[in-house]
């Protein structure tokens, strides 16, 4: 899913949802390595304990900013253009079945508006028990019909099935949703359980649902809109909710003209909560207040890296790109390019970040670690058929070694990136062109695979399926020239990487799954589509002298990015600070 980055040294509005850097995707997985099979999860209650009362009073204000320009009024919680979904209050609407952790994807999903889920086998098949009690804002009871509604609602439109779910046959009975499919969704199975849900009763008459711009909505989160204009969005805490009421009585959702806007407003206290990158994130906004101005940005299971346009010689050896991979200074691009916090740094020649990903990580690659080794890489070179003229890097054709990096000029942190790769690629002979180019020309490029090579992001989910198939699956490949790709922007082919992935997403045991993640695994570090960098991360900036209770290392209960479905849960955590 492409998300719009967030650069604090300029406007950098990319497509979709949420000013946020580069790639989102961070969904989870209630199976830490798809190697341990609990198909059914059950419990009761996701954030706390007790009645649905609160124990104090909501009271306060909390103060939430993104870097996203003035905003139009479009609150459907489907259409990642919408308001709500740029600034992230649509999850304080609308809400899961269950609620996943893309942090700790290891750990079981939080029951949410599902008390129960049980997948078959083969993962064609869910059964859902839906909660008992809880009730939409205008009053109305929110039922297993609601749910299969929603399903239905999205198997007939396409255009709000932004996961193409293959829904099959979707039936409600009782309390219980059974939903089947037309493929495994092994794969796709935080996708389908974190869904939100609308209400049958209002949906139902909205003719074309991504043209619904659901000015009043209608959801079962705690919070509903009290007020919208272009520059601040305001929400209100409901009377009365299935959990606990959370302790904020007021939510204040501002949206800043740029990314320098926001900043200020971090640094200065006038927004409480946010995510953007900061260069010098130390000077500009810690030292600010120490003691209040916090980041936490943890890594998911995405990834950002140099994506190699594997059809250009000489770059369509793998013998090159290995070379590469081992003169790329990582630890430069973290500190340097990504400020050492934005996106950490990929240290495992899989490619696979961790910690999040170590439960996949084959054991022949657990202890195998990305290193600088210029020395090594020239002999691989020179074994294989390459030469050197002086510093020059030549071909087997004797041709010199050229290619040209390309990103947006507006995205400082990549651009910074890339010049550190030229000044890398450098000690082994390759001269390398740092471009700066127009956001939409690039976009274009990427998408038709005009580029040598360029620092992009991959998706990201609940394994490393995601990450993977993103960059090496045939069955997304278009020739050059052809647009509309939905990933393999590097036109990586391979066979046998195609057909490891189908075996992983249609495995029907869990031997085979990791047999096939295995293999996967394999052909990666042996073909090194993209020079995979560094990790993306699903972090925030937020402010501790009004409000306690934030995730972090010691308490990583949900990544605290505001425009994440998480986002919810961050907030019924929270309480005053005094």
């Amino acid at each position: 899913m492409r998300i719009k980055r967030a650069v604090a040294t300029t406007i950098a509005s990319a497509l979709a949802i949420g000013g946020i850097a580069a790639c989102d995707s961070g969904n989870a997985n209630s199976k830490g390595n798809g190697s341990s099979s609990p198909s059914t999860s059950t419990g009761s209650s996701p954030a706390s304990s007790g009645s649905a009362t609160a124990a104090a009073k909501p009271s306060g204000v909390l103060k939430v900013g993104m870097p996203n320009g003035q905003q139009t009024e479009n609150n459907n919680p489907f259409l990642g253009s919408s308001a709500g979904a740029s600034l992230g209050y649509r999850y304080m609407i609308y809400e899961p079945l269950v609620m996943m952790n893309p942090i700790r994807p290891a750990d079981p999903g939080k029951p949410w508006l599902a008390t129960k889920w049980e997948w078959n086998a083969d993962y064609t098949q869910l059964t859902l028990t839906i909660r008992d009690g809880v009730k939409w804002s205008d009053g109305q009871p929110m039922t297993a019909d609601d749910v299969a509604f929603t399903f239905q609602l999205m198997k007939d439109n396409d255009s709000i099935n932004g996961n193409a779910i293959p829904f099959k046959d979707i039936t409600a009975s009782g309390s219980t949703v059974t939903v089947t499919f037309g493929a495994s969704q092994f794969v796709n199975q935080t996708k389908v359980l974190t869904s939100i849900i609308v209400p049958k009763h209002v949906w139902s008459t909205v003719g074309d649902p991504s043209k619904y711009v659901d000015k009043d909505p209608v959801g079962t989160g705690p919070y509903a809109i009290k007020s919208f204009t272009p520059q601040t969005v305001t929400l209100d805490v409901r009377d009365s909710y299935w959990q606990p009421l959370p302790q904020i009585a007021e939510l204040q959702y501002t949206s800043y003209q740029d990314n320098n806007a926001e900043t200020q407003a971090l640094a200065n206290g006038e927004a409480e909560w946010g995510f953007v990158f900061i260069p010098d994130v130390k000077t500009v906004y810690e030292s600010k207040d120490p003691d209040h101005n916090k980041i936490w940005f943890p890594p998911n299971l995405g990834a950002h890296g140099l994506w190699i346009n594997t059809t250009k010689k000489p770059f369509d050896d793998k013998i090159l790109r290995q070379a590469m991979n081992m003169v790329i200074n990582r630890d430069d691009i973290f500190n340097q390019g990504e400020a050492g916090y934005f996106y950490p740094e990929i240290t495992n020649i899989t490619g696979i970040p961790t910690p999040a990903g170590d439960s996949f990580i084959s054991d022949k690659y657990k202890s195998q670690t990305v290193k600088l080794d210029v020395d090594a890489a020239k002999k691989l070179l020179t074994d294989n058929g390459y030469k050197f003229d002086g510093k020059t890097l030549k071909d087997k054709t004797g041709k010199a070694v050229t290619i040209t990096l390309a990103d947006p000029a507006g995205w400082s942190d990549y651009i910074t990136d890339l010049e550190i790769i030229k000044d890398n690629l450098s000690q082994i002979g390759i001269t390398a062109t740092v471009n700066k180019e127009d956001q939409d020309a690039w976009f274009k490029d990427v998408d038709t695979g005009n580029f040598d090579a360029v620092m992009h992001w991959t998706n990201g989910g609940a394994t490393p399926y995601d990450l993977y198939q993103n960059i090496m699956d045939g069955a997304i490949l278009k020739p050059i020239g052809t647009g509309g790709v939905a990933g393999n922007y590097g036109r990586f082919k391979n066979d046998d990487a195609t057909t490891a992935l189908a075996a992983y997403a249609n495995a029907s045991d869990d031997a085979s799954r990791k047999a096939a993640l295995d293999k996967i695994e394999d052909i990666f570090v042996d073909q090194m589509p993209v020079l995979l960098t560094s990790a993306s991360n699903v972090g925030a900036e937020y402010n501790t002298k009004n409000w306690v209770g934030w995730p972090s290392d010691q308490d990583p209960y949900a990544p605290p990015q505001p425009t994440q479905i998480n986002a919810l849960d961050v907030v019924l955590h929270l309480k005053p600070a005094s």
